[in-house]
């Protein structure tokens, strides 16, 4: 196996191809990684197979996942290469080994990469610092969750410009776009890395939501991130309408009146014709249906939810390229 290269991030060195916060992307850095994740898509499944052909690629994996896992492994196995899923019920990781003495042991079996989801923020930094491995983050803890937002851009991107505007962004891509995260912005690594990712391409962020689950703080999530308690007033200035779950297992004690959640926050039909009619509604999954999302909006024609999964198939492949070919990433598929 080859010595990974290595980038500078914050005074520390990791491997070259590693994503742990959409903070270390450069603007073109995202547009370089769409225009990857295009040129894969189109490929035919013949050519894609032989890009990643016999390489191996670790998924180490501390929480449950449905979307994210799948979709990397799916991923890593359309461009050829081997998977191994390791999880913290099914490995040593059950008996008290750390995440150091694991990425290691998986670094000794050969992976080239490893995809981490962990409950501690800060985590896929460590491995990666202690592996020399390209680490891709899959979420830690209340962090980040980088490619979720990339995957999340594409969509957006996709729905309302075509996909021949996907490919490619600037500091001025999504001007006159708003975007209106609801829900338990708390919580959430998907909302803390879209706030840091989109308005960076020119797009409004407005988080909305109860003082319990959007504390004044979240303002400093990204630069001119907005806060909004009244959720109809922020849908009519919404071209985009992201909902999030409540994260029940991270509340700690905290105690909400979901019926007055749900009077105040959830999307439903009625309201969404009443303030954005025309908005592109979003959920990273899970989805609790009748909760922060009903039915008619999740099933609906505004809803862009089955196609945020794909895309992310889309992308995190592009990742997966970027990881592992690292200096040769632009003209990994070319």
């Amino acid at each position: 196996m080859q010595e990974a290269s290595e980038v500078s991030v914050s005074g520390s060195r990791y491997a070259a191809g590693s994503l742990l916060s959409v903070a270390h992307l450069t603007v073109n850095e995202v547009s370089e990684i769409l225009a990857q994740t295009a040129r894969i898509a189109a490929m035919p499944h013949a050519t894609r197979v032989e890009i990643l052909a016999g390489r191996r690629i670790a998924l180490l994996f501390y929480e449950s996942s449905t979307r994210t896992r799948t979709s990397f492994e799916l991923a890593a196995k359309s461009l050829g290469a081997t998977t191994t899923l390791v999880s913290d019920k099914s490995s040593s990781i059950e008996k008290g080994e750390s995440l150091k003495d694991t990425g290691l042991t998986l670094r000794a079996l050969g992976a080239e990469c490893i995809i981490l989801r962990h409950a501690s923020s800060g985590a896929p930094f460590v491995l990666a610092r202690e592996t020399g491995l390209p680490v891709l983050n899959a979420g830690d803890g209340m962090h980040e969750h980088p490619s979720q937002a990339l995957l999340d851009l594409r969509t957006i991107l996709t729905r309302l410009y075509g996909a021949a505007r996907a490919a490619a962004v600037d500091e001025r891509t999504l001007e006159g776009v708003t975007v209106v995260i609801t829900g338990d912005i708390l919580h959430s690594r998907v909302a803390r890395s879209n706030a840091m990712l989109l308005p960076r391409l020119g797009a409004r962020v407005i988080l909305c939501g109860p003082e319990k689950l959007l504390p004044e703080d979240a303002r400093r999530m990204g630069a001119g991130i907005e806060l909004e308690r009244d959720f109809d007033r922020a849908l009519r200035q919404a071209q985009v309408a992201m909902m999030l779950r409540i994260q029940k297992e991270r509340l700690a004690g905290l105690e909400l009146d979901l019926a007055d959640y749900i009077a105040r926050y959830q999307l439903n039909g009625e309201r969404l014709a009443a303030s954005a009619p025309k908005a592109v509604v979003m959920h990273p999954g899970p989805m609790i249906r009748g909760l922060e999302i009903a039915d008619d909006v999740a099933d609906g024609p505004q809803s862009a939810i089955e196609e945020q999964v794909d895309h992310g198939l889309a992308v995190r492949s592009a990742l997966l390229v970027r990881a592992i070919c690292a200096g040769e990433f632009e003209s990994a598929t070319v």
